[in-house]
Formats: structure tokens, C-alpha cells, sequence
């Protein structure tokens, strides 16, 4: 059986990259971290527990990769660029043939956005996942919730609903071929962080979110801390590519209460829609425009047509679900 430190030394530590924000790294009791002059450090913290989160016996590999990229998402709704994380690991046994594959997709993962792992915790316990990343964002620059303004455009990047799809496929709501399924599940499983989009719309975009709850919640979240209230077409929001399949009732509940698609909503001045779309040509991304930042607080939902739409809205919440 491996020791505590036997297994970060094997899995975890890695040589610091060149150009490096970390000082000091694995191995002391803290690790140092030297932000770019006329930046600050952004950090986000996300907890993954099994059978919450995550399925029991989820696929070791798949999951090392959506707990690190769900923390890049939080840094990608800033605008930040990721740096540095820690990791905060509880496990019930030291098992190579699970570390091995896990640790693989975590590093895999911070080695495309130059993300070093600089220290942690293990213990023994259930499975549980707890990682802090860190980030950095030129002072004045980055993008909050509490900064929409009257008559900004909503923007939504990617789709929505895919994830969402494959939690109902596997709880058997409903039925998806075998194709449709692993195409939906890696939306659920191995979500993009849009890191590039963020950074790219600094100085562009007001506000940002990322959709991790569900676009209704999330969105509602800067409603209602830069007090102001939406308007949003129901029939311009980007599907899915599985979800487009379903009926519409189906695809708007999905889209605006599913959750965990780690998209970017976020709004930006209509004058600027040219460099939106420049924004996200640069970075990769396909972004839609859905809706507008009204004075009248609330959500108000709409057809292609401007007609009004009543539906349920629930985002997902740890402690009612």
C-alpha cells in the first residue's frame, strides 16, 4: 500500500514549466506564488463529492479532468488566466489502477492551460474532491456579476442542455441510443472550461457567469447583483446537439434548468457586438445572442416572436436537491 507521500510524489508532483508563477511548489508548507506585476489573483474553490457530483465508479480518467475543469470555468467567467491549483484528495484506498488514470486526466488537463498543481491534502475517507485554483487578471479588468448594465445583449457560448440529457438518459427518464448517449455524455463527463473566451473579452463584456447551475439560476445570479432584471428568447437559445432531437418542452427545461454545462453567459454593450463575435472567432467558441439586460428586475422569457413564455425555473441548489 502506497503512503501519503509515496502517492503525491508518484502522481502528483510534477517539474515547474518555465515562465512559472509558483516560487515554491509541492514540498514545504506552503507553496509561493508570484503574480505578474499589475495583476491580482483570482481563486475559486469547488468540492466534488461521489454520489453527488459524480457517479460511484465514474470513469477514473473523465473525472480527473471535470474536477480541475470546473474550477477553470470560475476562472474563465472572470476573464483570469489560470496558474496555479491545489488538491484536496479523500480517498477510501490507495488504489494505483484508480490514481493512475486520475491523476492522468487532472494533469493532462492543467498542462493545456500552463495550470501547475502546487500542493494539497490527502486523507482517508469517502471520495471526495476539493480543489482551489488560482488565477491572474490585469487590476480594473475583470468580469464580475454585479456589472451588466441597461440594454446590454445576454450572450450564451457553445450549447446548453447536452449534459442535462445524459443525466436523464442515465437515471432512465427517458432513452437515448448508445450514440446519442456518449455523444451527451461528454458533455456531462468532460466539459471545455472557456478559458480563451474570458480572457479574450476583457475590456469587451460587463458581467459573466459560468452555467454550472442551470441558465436560469446562473443568469439570475447577475440579475440580481447588478440590479437590473433580462429578457431572453427561448427559441435563440443554443441546444445541445443530442437535445436538439427532443421536443421543445423538453429542450427549454433542459437548457434553462439543466446545469453543469460550464458555457459562459455573459453581457456586453450592443455597440460591441462586432468585437463579441471577434472575441470568440479568436478564441475558438461559438457564441449566441438570446436575450437583452432590461430596468424591470426578474427574468422575463420570450418566443422568437416577442411573445411572452411562463415556465418553471429551478436552478439546481446543493441543499434542496
Amino acid at each position: 500500500m502506497l503512503s501519503e507521500f509515496e502517492l503525491i510524489s508518484r502522481y502528483f508532483k510534477r517539474p515547474l514549466h518555465p515562465g512559472s508563477r509558483t516560487a515554491l511548489g509541492i514540498g514545504d508548507d506552503c507553496a509561493l506564488l508570484t503574480p505578474a506585476p499589475g495583476c491580482q489573483l483570482a481563486i475559486s474553490s469547488d468540492m466534488l463529492v461521489e454520489g453527488r457530483h459524480f457517479f460511484a465508479q465514474a470513469d477514473a480518467y473523465a473525472l480527473g479532468h471535470k474536477c480541475l475543469a470546473v474550477n477553470l470555468s470560475d476562472l474563465a467567467a472572470m476573464g483570469a488566466q489560470p496558474i496555479a491549483f491545489t488538491l484536496a484528495l479523500a480517498l477510501p484506498a490507495a488504489e494505483e489502477a484508480w490514481l493512475e488514470p486520475f491523476s492522468s486526466g487532472l494533469l493532462a488537463l492543467a498542462q493545456k492551460y500552463g495550470c501547475e498543481l502546487i500542493g494539497g491534502d490527502t486523507t482517508k475517507g469517502p471520495l471526495t474532491i476539493s480543489i482551489t485554483v488560482f488565477g491572474e487578471i490585469p487590476l480594473t479588468q475583470a468580469l464580475r456579476r454585479d456589472a451588466a448594465k441597461i440594454g446590454d445583449d445576454i450572450w450564451i457560448s457553445g450549447s446548453l442542455g447536452d449534459a442535462r440529457l445524459a443525466l436523464a438518459a442515465y437515471r432512465h427518464e427517458l432513452h437515448l441510443d448508445a450514440e446519442s448517449l456518449h455523444t451527451a455524455a461528454q458533455r456531462m463527463h468532460q466539459p471545455a472550461p472557456r478559458v480563451a473566451l474570458g480572457m479574450a473579452l476583457r475590456g469587451i463584456a460587463h458581467a459573466a457567469i459560468d452555467v454550472s447551475d442551470g441558465l436560469s439560476g446562473d443568469l439570475g445570479h447577475i440579475l440580481q447583483g447588478s440590479r437590473v432584471g433580462a429578457c431572453v428568447d427561448l427559441d435563440a437559445l443554443p441546444a445541445g446537439t443530442i437535445l436538439q432531437q427532443q421536443p421543445a418542452a423538453l429542450r427549454h427545461d433542459f437548457m434553462l434548468n439543466g446545469g453543469d454545462d460550464y458555457e459562459l453567459c455573459f453581457t456586453a454593450p450592443s455597440h460591441r457586438r462586432e468585437q463579441v463575435l471577434s472575441a470568440a472567432e479568436q478564441a475558438g467558441v461559438e457564441v449566441t445572442r438570446v436575450g437583452i439586460i432590461e430596468a424591470t428586475p426578474g427574468l422575463r422569457l420570450v418566443d422568437g416572436n416577442d411573445n411572452p413564455v411562463v415556465l418553471t425555473l429551478h436552478s439546481f441548489d446543493h441543499f434542496s436537491a
